[in-house]
């Protein structure tokens, strides 16, 4: 059995799970707190970020490489890599772009935002994990906010930068599928697809992810706001439909 390391909310944690789940390949997730996610990384052969994929050949430390990894065992029809060289260099693109704008920005953004909320958080955030770790992030959620501002570079104003960068990413999404088309590359779903919705889970709160997201009911005014803005721009709506169409995929009998 394959193992995945993660912290339980990561969105490019989601984006491995979805990869793997997709093409049908078992693994058992194992989830860690934030800081702890560390130690568990390097112990299982990564780096200092999750997530991180053990299989009997190799140690995959990047959710792209696990994307690839998962590719290469895919049916030809169902790559989410292009074999055709100007295809996969435009899903690569869109990829990279989104692992490095609405990605870490999004995160940042809603962190901000959630972390005052100590509770809510804690109860989202630990999903999953060991119960020794639940208790320790518990006590030492003062300790715990410092280390998360200081890794994630929050400091006051940023967040308005961050809302920026996501709005110009589900802008550029909006305008790719003005045309008509099925996904962002065309006609199939490809890596470009997966990447955006995994990593605008941040700001979309899919009802459909890897742990039990707040929906905007049960959000702060400001955020409740600011999800259904989201979700009712084009990019949002599509996001939670590729989620539907994930969620119906995963209930289906094989």
């Amino acid at each position: 059995m394959l193992r995945l390391i993660t912290i339980p909310i990561s969105h490019y944690c989601e984006k491995a799970r979805w990869a793997l789940e997709r093409a049908g390949i078992p693994y058992r997730e194992e989830r860690h707190v934030q800081g702890i996610h560390r130690i568990a990384a390097r112990r299982a052969g990564g780096g200092q970020t999750v997530p991180v994929l053990v299989t009997p050949e190799v140690t995959l430390g990047e959710s792209e490489d696990i994307l690839r990894w998962v590719d290469e065992r895919l049916a030809p029809e169902r790559r989410l890599f292009p074999v055709e060289p100007e295809e996969r260099a435009e899903v690569e693109r869109l990829s990279r772009r989104f692992d490095e704008r609405v990605g870490p920005a999004g995160r940042r953004f809603m962190y901000m935002k959630v972390l005052p909320y100590r509770d809510m958080t804690l109860e989202v955030n630990n999903q999953g994990v060991a119960r020794w770790e639940d208790r320790a992030l518990r006590l030492g959620w003062p300790l715990a906010t410092r280390y998360l501002a200081k890794a994630l570079d929050m400091r006051p104003g940023v967040e308005v930068e961050d809302e920026a960068v996501v709005w110009e990413d589900l802008d550029l999404v909006g305008e790719l599928l003005a045309d008509g088309r099925r996904h962002l590359c065309g006609d199939r779903f490809t890596a470009a697809d997966l990447t955006f919705a995994a990593l605008s889970a941040a700001v979309v709160a899919p009802p459909v992810y890897g742990v039990d997201l707040p929906q905007p009911d049960g959000l702060p005014p400001e955020l409740r706001d600011f999800v259904l803005r989201v979700r009712d721009h084009p990019a949002g709506r599509y996001a939670l439909a590729l989620y539907e169409q994930r969620s119906v995929v995963a209930a289906t009998p094989t």
